[in-house]
């Protein structure tokens, strides 16, 4: 059954929802897992994209963005605003405000909220989701 990881940012918390996800996704990367980040659009994988390359000096994490089902064979981290191919599996970073309905398949998931009040309701909203449904889930204060 996927387990369900939430990642509150605090108030005081310089980093963004989208930096937080670099980290995550390069320690799950590092761990050996493949990874998926969902970003709500194109523009926003583009910028994750970019992001990745830049967020921590002197760290690399080999990723891509999502153009076709082959990608999956190719980069251990790809990011993408659909449904991923049905190869990847294992850690699904999730950077939208809705459960997506494909979530399931993963083995993990990283739900990460940020502080303004509209991320924490959207949360609660998908927390609850995944509590009826009997997902574990942890909450992990940052």
């Amino acid at each position: 059954m996927t387990k369900v990881d939430f990642y509150l940012l605090g108030a005081a918390d310089s980093e963004s929802r989208e930096r937080t996800a670099c980290r995550i996704t390069e320690k799950a990367w590092r761990l050996g897992h493949r990874v998926y980040v969902l970003v709500p659009d194109q523009s926003a994988a583009l910028e994750f994209d970019e992001l990745l390359w830049t967020f921590s000096q002197g760290s690399f994490v080999p990723h891509g963005v999502l153009a076709d089902d082959n990608d999956a064979a190719t980069h251990p981290v790809l990011i993408g605003h659909a449904e991923p191919p049905v190869a990847l599996n294992d850690v699904l970073v999730s950077l939208v405000q809705n459960v997506p309905p494909w979530f399931s398949r993963f083995a993990r998931v990283a739900e990460l909220v940020g502080a303004a009040d509209d991320d924490k309701t959207r949360a609660r909203e998908r927390f609850r989701y995944y509590r009826e449904r009997g997902y574990p889930l942890d909450t992990h204060s940052l």
